[in-house]
């Protein structure tokens, strides 16, 4: 016993040098716990809020933070596939905010000298009439088009009908949404408008119904419409959307852009408070983003898309699809890879980010609702905290006028769009197509439309690069789709959007000041008037806009039809008219 005492005490550390040494290994113990724990990347609390492919993208992700990051800080961890998003982007490539080209064009709509007053022009009893087809862009092309094939015909106009009985459900005359005396007297040089039919014997004259087949050239109507004007004298053409060719002669070009860009004016309470709301969202901000977002649920079941939604997504848009029994059933995935559906709202957060926009950019977004709803918003809400809509800017008394009225609605979105400082449409509709058009004439305001067939590939990628080279490729995909002056070949596309033959280039600066305000009933002073706008070395839109089937709006059969070119205007269900009118706009 006392051996195995003396052997312990023998191997026992004296006491004064024990107690420092467990506090060192105390010490080292607690460092190395701390290093451990800063080493460890937090995770991200806006997983709750992300969507479903965000998720699964965040799922397999390993990567941290990006290489072109400049000052160490995320502006949003964890969102669109990649582990965060820079706060601070590099020089964009391009000036987000306008384009520095745009100086060197103006809107030129004076008519030439060969275009003879409406007093020259304007024959006795021929009366034209029109009822016009869909939302209030929609509509907006039929009245626009309306004016020319009255002067085509040389007959007086009356004051097109607007469309009441449509999907939007809206009661509004003209009168209600346009200044009715600016648009009569404005064109009065042009052609001769009145408010009412003409009468005869103290009653209105009973019309002769017709319809011209889509995209009629001025020969068609010639033809076709001509000689029932001059035996019964007054016409009516019902469903008047796209009933005039894409391709004109220049007068008749020109005379478009009269009627859409100055002639039709809302009436003052719309356009009061749609330049409210802009010079509100200016209080916020020097620019702004106006954001046409077409994300509702009847355009994504018409589209055939499918966004990742699982089970879920397939009832409820499959749901909406049996509403027309002649929709046919398309891929989901090719359709994609045409460019044909509309990018979610995030990846349109992610598009601009990568172009160069940063987190504190204000937006105000132009839409219905959202498929989704809360939950498909957030992650643009996370790109672009500063989101903003009629509804947020505007007080609850401001709107109620309003609120009953689609088309009123929106007019005041198109305001709105009309004066941010870049526009960005998520679709091919009427009122991204006539924005675009309007923006261009304008001075070439900036007009992003995303290049949806080139930017697919890379969505379906991005959780294999980094931010960096996701930036750089978005970059290149999307030249020839920001609003830059000859991006579109003349004559290519759709008038409303590609309005070519009224855009001229300055060729002496001095002789030209102001263009951009002028009207038609300026005299032109410019003596070496330019060229249009030529050839590019881009990418070119094409017209999308099909020859749709359309339906009789009078099913009783009241007054006459006449059907003159079957094959290019054949008749289908009312279902296929109603789809067509909720993708209008």
């Amino acid at each position: 016993m006392g051996q195995w005492r003396r052997r312990s005490q023998h191997h026992q550390l004296p006491r004064r040098i024990a107690l420092p040494a467990a506090a060192l290994l105390l010490l080292f113990l607690a460092v190395s716990l701390l290093s451990v724990s800063l080493s460890v990347p937090p995770l991200t609390d806006h997983l709750g809020l992300a969507s479903s492919s965000s998720r699964r993208s965040l799922g397999s992700s390993s990567r941290r933070r990006p290489p072109n990051s400049l000052d160490g800080e995320m502006d949003v961890p964890g969102i669109g596939g990649f582990p965060g998003i820079p706060r601070n982007e590099r020089v964009a490539p391009i000036d987000l905010w306008g384009s520095k080209l745009a100086s060197n064009f103006y809107g030129c709509s004076n008519s030439s000298g060969k275009f003879l007053d409406s007093s020259v022009t304007t024959q006795p009893d021929r009366y034209l009439i029109i009822v016009t087809s869909g939302g209030l862009n929609q509509q907006r092309t039929g009245i626009v088009d309306a004016v020319v094939a009255a002067r085509i015909l040389n007959a007086t106009l009356v004051v097109p009908k607007l469309d009441q009985r449509s999907f939007w459900k809206d009661s509004s005359n003209f009168s209600e949404i346009f200044d009715i005396d600016w648009f009569i007297s404005f064109l009065a040089k042009d052609i001769n408008i009145i408010k009412e039919p003409p009468e005869k014997g103290g009653k209105a004259v009973k019309p002769y119904k017709m319809r011209v087949p889509r995209k009629c050239t001025p020969r068609c109507y010639l033809n076709r419409v001509l000689p029932a004007l001059l035996k019964k004298h007054v016409i009516r053409m019902t469903k008047y959307d796209y009933r005039l060719s894409n391709k004109l002669g220049k007068d008749l070009q020109k005379l478009r852009c009269r009627v859409n860009y100055h002639a039709l004016r809302f009436t003052d309470p719309i356009q009061g408070l749609g330049e409210k709301l802009i010079k509100r969202m200016r209080e916020k901000s020097r620019h702004f983003i106006a954001l046409h977002l077409r994300f509702e649920p009847d355009m994504l079941a018409f589209s055939g898309c499918y966004y990742g939604g699982g089970e879920k997504e397939r009832r409820e848009l499959g749901s909406i699809r049996k509403r027309w029994k002649t929709l046919h059933i398309n891929d989901p995935e090719k359709g994609r890879r045409q460019g044909r559906c509309p990018l979610t709202p995030e990846e349109v957060g992610l598009m601009l980010r990568a172009l160069g926009y940063r987190s504190d950019v204000h937006i105000y977004v132009a839409s219905g609702e959202i498929y989704g709803g809360k939950e498909t918003l957030a992650p643009l809400k996370l790109l672009f905290p500063n989101f903003h809509t009629k509804e947020t800017l505007s007080t609850k008394e401001e709107l109620t006028q309003f609120l009953t009225h689609s088309s009123r609605m929106a007019a005041i979105d198109f305001i709105v769009c009309d004066g941010s400082d870049a526009f960005v449409t998520n679709n091919n509709g009427n009122m991204a197509k006539i924005l675009a058009g309007r923006r261009r004439y304008f001075g070439h305001k900036r007009t992003i439309r995303p290049s949806a067939k080139q930017l697919y590939p890379l969505f379906m990628n991005r959780a294999n690069i980094s931010w960096d080279a996701f930036s750089s490729q978005v970059q290149t995909i999307q030249k020839g789709f920001i609003g830059e002056p000859m991006e579109i070949m003349p004559g290519r596309g759709e008038f409303h959007a590609n309005p070519a033959a009224c855009i001229c280039e300055k060729t002496d600066i001095k002789s030209v000041i102001d263009s951009n305000s002028r009207n038609n009933r300026e005299a032109n002073t410019n003596t070496g008037i330019s060229k249009p706008i030529g050839g590019p070395a881009y990418p070119i839109y094409t017209d999308e806009e099909a020859d749709r089937s359309d339906t009789e709006d009078d099913p009783a059969g009241r007054g006459e039809t006449i059907d003159m070119e079957a094959e290019d205007d054949t008749l289908a269900s009312r279902e296929d008219s109603e789809l067509e009118e909720i993708l209008s706009d």
